[in-house]
């Protein structure tokens, strides 16, 4: 969807350009990048446009389907086989919420490889009133032994871990630092303001920890796909997005089981307008590149049930018009 916003028109225009130069360091032609195994190639400006007839169809039907929901749903797609891209209100902001726990723990292990070379290793301890509720949380209760950096990166992406994620921040300067790397690497509006759980604290006004579906799925794609991290961190960091255990109802759920789906949730109640996220990379059987989605919605109303059958109805949406079902 496009914007009438001439100035943000302008920081997305910037947005493209850097993702282009960060994911292959050209404006055309085949970007290779080593991951599942075996080094990828994918397309970028050169590739052929999605059919006009494609995206009109995405558009209709996820249209309806918002009236259905009585919310929004904000899309973002590209198949980096054949660089086709697609989208529903990919450059309308939404919060981040626990999804901005793939950045923080990219930019950890960025910090890592390039200026901390014990970070991973360092065991960190905490304080009881350090601990913020997260379901199934096995990181509550061990502040005093501690648990280091690397594993409490682990659980804040496979269990999104609140006091895990907090921690994580820390190491790197906090919701600003989280904000800085973004910045780094070619991503001029995401931003995180707040810590976990004052984040999830939204409404359709608030600017603070929002992104947009078009960049974010780009960020993603440059941590997990591209060259923002050395080879070695961006398999440290699909492993831990393939390892997810909260999101079995989402993207995941729109896909055929035969694909490797590596993924990260977000989730928000009544105080933040039920919205629910999940970005990820996506394989299909045999596949020379993935697939990057990155899907965000929120209710009209402050109600507290979220809608993981929209977001699986949305990514098989944005996979058939991508081609790919």
């Amino acid at each position: 969807m496009t914007t009438n916003n001439p100035r943000l028109r302008t920081k997305l225009g910037i947005a493209v350009v850097a993702a282009s130069a960060l994911l292959g360091g050209a404006a055309c032609g085949t970007s290779g990048s080593t991951v599942h195994g075996s080094t990828v190639a994918f397309k970028q400006a050169t590739a052929p446009a999605t059919p006009a007839t494609a995206r009109a169809d995405l558009r209709k039907q996820l249209s309806r389907m918002e009236a259905d929901y009585d919310g929004r749903i904000g899309a973002y797609g590209i198949d980096l086989a054949t660089g086709k891209t697609v989208g529903y209100r990919s450059h309308e902001r939404f919060p981040f919420l626990s999804t901005f726990k793939t950045m923080a723990c990219s930019a950890i292990l960025q910090k890592a490889r390039s200026t901390d070379p014990g970070l991973l290793d360092r065991v960190i301890h905490w304080k009881k009133s350090d601990e913020v509720e997260t379901p199934n949380s096995v990181v509550e209760g061990h502040g005093d032994e501690g648990m280091p950096v690397s594993r409490l990166c682990q659980e804040a992406i496979i269990r999104s871990d609140n006091t895990a994620a907090n921690l994580v921040m820390r190491q790197i300067g906090g919701p600003p630092g989280v904000t800085r790397y973004i910045r780094s690497i070619g991503d001029p509006i995401s931003r995180l303001d707040r810590w976990e759980g004052d984040l999830n604290i939204w409404n359709p006004r608030e600017k603070r920890d929002t992104t947009m579906p078009a960049l974010i799925g780009r960020d993603l794609t440059r941590v997990a796909v591209g060259g923002a991290l050395d080879p070695r961190d961006r398999a440290t960091l699909n492993g831990w997005l393939r390892g997810n255990l909260t999101g079995d109802e989402r993207i995941r759920a729109g896909l055929p089981k035969t694909w490797t789906i590596g993924d990260k949730t977000g989730s928000a109640g009544s105080l933040g307008y039920a919205a629910a996220n999940d970005i990820a990379v996506a394989w299909p059987p045999g596949a020379k590149a993935p697939l990057v989605l990155a899907i965000y919605t929120n209710k009209n109303a402050a109600v507290s049930t979220n809608d993981n059958k929209v977001i699986a109805n949305t990514a098989t949406l944005l996979a058939k018009a991508l081609g790919r079902l």
